[in-house]
């Protein structure tokens, strides 16, 4: 996968898309198997929140859009990482 420093903001909304959606169909899944576990139901509500914290703070701090999705990016790719593995 390509550094996020490297990517336009095009290219990092058509990766987060791609990431989520991997991720959401994993989830939903082990939601459907009765395998979803809690602590995975509080990370799904726990990261979004961290993400748009520290989103945030970059746009609070002249940041520019593409490094505003870096944490939302990062997280998704991990997700969908830590997902595939299992």
């Amino acid at each position: 996968m390509p550094n996020t420093k490297t990517l336009d903001l095009p290219a990092m909304m058509a990766e987060l898309a791609m990431s989520s959606w991997e991720t959401i169909f994993h989830r939903s899944m082990m939601i459907a198997q009765g395998t979803c576990d809690m602590a995975e139901y509080e990370r799904m509500f726990a990261e979004k929140a961290a993400a748009m914290q520290d989103s945030a703070m970059v746009l609070m701090t002249g940041g520019d859009p593409v490094a505003a999705m870096t944490p939302f990016l990062a997280r998704s790719r991990a997700n969908a990482k830590r997902l595939r593995r299992q």
